[in-house]
């Protein structure tokens, strides 16, 4: 099972921010997406979940072309994402929001102002860590717990690949390790496209690193292949190397 994106293109006007991209993500495994701010990495995450249209270039979900689907249905056949910005309900417990994304999943719908009901939470919780933090409000828990929580909530979502953005950004040292050795676990059955300037735990994490500089990749390869690249050494890890 794999995500395959096949020469994707996106353009606003004169601005390509997209250009010709194909890369492979399979399941299990990890692939990292680095490179510069500006590059083009948002626009390639919106392109692959169906929140924008690409002008050419295909998007197939284990052999699936699923280029022109929408979203929720993108995520119905096992494409799930994070985001750089929290989409937790702060009010809601840690168990009730895994609970709401199973839920979306089963299209149950929340009665007005109701909570959901949190059966089948807990597994999940206990998934990414955070068992013992079931019932504590979404906005209470720590920065790190918070990235775990929608880590939990995606895979509420039942997906085969998930990506995630920049899950370690704003993170200390302790918390950002705790991060890392969760993803080493899921990446064991999971397709994950990680998205990640932290490159200490994209070379620790990755089994290919693809390389994007504005709206093109330079280079795609093993960890080792990437950091001894010398365009891409250039472009963007210079003294990271």
């Amino acid at each position: 099972m794999s995500l395959e994106i096949r020469h994707l293109s996106k353009s606003f006007g004169a601005l390509a921010v997209t250009r010709n991209v194909s890369l492979t993500v399979p399941a299990p495994g990890l692939h990292a997406l680095i490179g510069p701010n500006g590059a083009g990495k948002t626009s390639l995450i919106h392109l692959i979940m169906g929140t924008l249209r690409p002008d050419a270039g295909q998007v197939a979900l284990d052999g699936r072309d699923i280029t022109r689907m929408k979203p929720h249905r993108r995520a119905r056949l096992g494409l799930a994402r994070t985001f750089q910005i929290s989409q937790l309900v702060p009010g809601f417990t840690a168990a009730e929001n895994v609970a709401l994304a199973i839920q979306a999943r089963l299209a149950h719908p929340l009665r007005p102002w109701g909570r959901p009901r949190v059966a089948g939470s807990l597994a999940l919780l206990n998934a990414v860590g955070l068992a013992r933090r079931a019932e504590v409000r979404a906005a209470e828990l720590s920065h790190g717990e918070r990235r775990a929580l929608e880590i939990a909530t995606a895979l509420a979502l039942e997906p085969r690949c998930i990506l995630l953005d920049e899950p370690l950004a704003g993170m200390g040292h302790d918390e950002a390790q705790a991060i890392v050795a969760l993803l080493m676990r899921l990446k064991q059955g999971f397709g994950l496209l990680l998205v990640e300037h932290d490159m200490d735990a994209v070379f620790r994490l990755a089994d290919r690193v693809s390389v994007l500089v504005e709206g093109a990749i330079i280079a795609s390869g093993t960890p080792e292949q990437v950091r001894a690249d010398p365009a891409v050494r250039t472009a963007y890890l210079g003294d990271e190397c």
